[in-house]
Order: structure tokens, then C-alpha cells, then sequence
């Protein structure tokens, strides 16, 4: 038996790159499932596993390690069960663009959402700053003020002129990142400037990828020269939280949930409740009314029964 950790998921096979470094193709075991967890797919990129190899050079998997986290989207709009997108993430980074194309600002709050539901710290990037216009400038200002001081990192780059990139590497040296946004935004451009040698494919994953069925998704994870790896899961656009309670909800919003705690109601849900300090705040302008926007259009996808598209 020998221990890994899977690098690469095709959703039939598992590639495995073992302590001792070597790289194996594997297969589930047949009866291997996760107990109390409906998914598609028990094991992810990210896992921790025992491996028992055979004669013909490949390999079953036959354990996984307890997770420290993972992250989540649903298998397809009609189904109830979850897809793992990833395991034992370090950080998310969110590719952003301030237009070509617009990042909505409830795209970025509903995927921040998720990440502290998650546990998984993020950094936004906004790329394409080359091309910006002096208005989408002053707009880039206001977005990176109002998520750095709620608490998320922000770097503005370009991808394609290379500027910025040196603090992003930094960032990824020695960890696990997940790197994710919207089609368009730039994150190929990301991880051919970040690792020169990859020439993933840029501008062609959408096309095929962005319909709305997410039925195949191929996840892998490249090696960084200083230690860690990124993760690329082309196709995702977001990701989903699930058995969630409405009063829960705001606990995902860190400026929300500070205040909070001053409202008149434990179980306050920041819409008409009497003596609401969320609601006040956002009058004051404590809170961003952006922000709480959005906080209000998860509530009203949670009360219709279904997660949007972009999610």
C-alpha cells in the first residue's frame, strides 16, 4: 500500500502522484463510497489517499484521508447531489474583470458566500487593468477599497502584460490554490504567465464548457517551482452552498454577521424584522448596499428552490 495525493481527475480515472513521487493512473474500488455524503464523484482533486497497486502498473484506490475541507457545486440543475470540485484547498483566488467582461458584484459576493461557508480563505484579482477606461478605473478603485476593508486581498494585474504576477506568485509559493471566475476573465492567460511551460488553451474552454450542464469537468493541479500547486477546474463558474438555513445565511457575509449581533432577534433574517442592526448599518453606510443585495438575492434563490446558473 502506498499513500498519494490525486493531481488529476478525468471522473473514471484518478491520477496519483505517491510520497515516494511517482505518478499513478488509479480506479475506485468498487464498493468504495463515502458514507452519509450523496456526490458524483467521492474522490477530488486535492485527496489524500491509500493506493494498492497491481501487476499491470496501475492501481485501486482504497482510502481517503479525513479533509480539511472541500469545495462544492451541484451535479446539474435538477439533481440533488453534490460534485467535489476540489479537497484541501489553502485559498481560492477570484479572477474578476471590471468589464470584458463585467464581473457582477453579486457574482463575487455569492462566491465569497461560499468560500466561508467552506472555510477557504480568498484573494480577488482583477485582471485586464491594461485596458481599462478612467471610469472603470475609479470603479476598480471603489471595488478593491470595499473588499479590502471587509477583509479579502486584492491585486489588480494584467495577465497578458505580465505586470503584477511577481506578488501573485508569492502568494501561491508553498500552497493549494483553487483559481476560478467567470469565462472570459482572463485565468488561462493567469496560469500560462504563472507557469510558462503549461500553454493551457485561452479563449476556447468557454465556448464548449459554458452551457449550463456541467456534465464533465476535468480537474487538475500543476506543480509550482516554489513549492504548492493551482488547481484549474475549467468550466466552473462559482460555487454552491447547500442546507443552509435563511438566518445562516448572514454568517457568510463578515460585515454582516459583526453586526448582527446587536440585532433585536437571534434568528433575524435582515429584511423587516423590528430592531434589525444589519438593516440600520446599511442606511448608515456600514454595510455596502451592493453587498447586501446580495445577500438578499441568495435568500430569494434559496426561497424559489433553485441556485442560478452563474453559481
Amino acid at each position: 500500500m502506498e499513500k498519494g495525493l490525486v493531481i488529476r481527475s478525468t471522473g473514471s480515472w484518478y491520477q496519483v502522484k505517491t510520497d515516494s513521487g511517482q505518478l499513478v493512473d488509479c480506479k475506485i474500488k468498487g464498493s468504495f463510497r463515502l458514507k452519509g455524503f450523496k456526490s458524483t464523484n467521492p474522490i477530488a482533486v486535492g485527496d489524500r489517499v491509500h493506493i494498492t497497486l497491481n501487476t499491470e502498473g496501475t492501481a485501486f484506490i482504497t482510502e481517503i484521508e479525513d479533509r480539511k475541507n472541500y469545495i462544492v457545486r451541484r451535479a446539474s440543475n435538477l439533481s440533488k447531489q453534490l460534485h467535489i470540485i476540489a479537497a484541501n484547498v489553502d485559498q481560492c483566488m477570484l479572477i474578476a474583470t471590471v468589464n470584458h467582461p463585467e464581473t457582477s458584484t453579486i457574482f463575487i459576493d455569492r462566491f465569497l458566500a461560499s468560500a466561508e461557508a467552506y472555510g477557504v480563505p480568498v484573494a480577488l484579482i482583477f485582471n485586464k487593468t491594461d485596458i481599462y477606461s478612467d471610469d472603470e478605473k475609479r470603479l476598480l478603485e471603489g471595488l478593491t477599497n470595499l473588499y479590502t476593508h471587509i477583509g479579502y486581498p486584492c491585486f489588480c494585474i494584467s495577465a497578458l502584460n505580465e505586470t503584477g504576477i511577481g506578488e501573485i506568485k508569492k502568494m501561491l509559493a508553498g500552497k493549494i490554490t483553487l483559481l476560478s471566475g467567470n469565462s472570459g476573465v482572463g485565468k488561462s492567460t493567469l496560469i500560462n504567465a504563472i507557469l510558462p511551460g503549461q500553454n493551457l488553451k485561452t479563449g476556447e474552454i468557454s465556448a464548449v464548457h459554458n452551457k449550463g450542464t456541467h456534465t464533465t469537468t476535468f480537474s487538475e493541479m500543476y506543480p509550482l517551482d516554489e513549492g504548492g500547486y493551482i488547481i484549474d477546474t475549467p468550466g466552473i463558474k462559482g460555487f454552491g452552498t447547500f442546507d443552509m438555513k435563511d438566518e445562516e445565511v448572514g454568517h457568510y457575509f463578515k460585515e454582516i454577521f459583526e453586526f448582527s449581533a446587536n440585532c433585536k432577534y437571534g434568528n433575524c433574517t435582515h429584511r423587516n424584522e423590528p430592531g434589525c442592526a444589519v438593516r440600520e448599518a446599511v442606511e448608515k453606510h456600514y454595510i455596502s448596499e451592493s453587498r447586501y443585495l446580495s445577500y438578499l438575492n441568495i435568500l430569494e434563490d434559496r426561497e424559489e428552490g433553485k441556485y442560478r446558473a452563474a453559481y
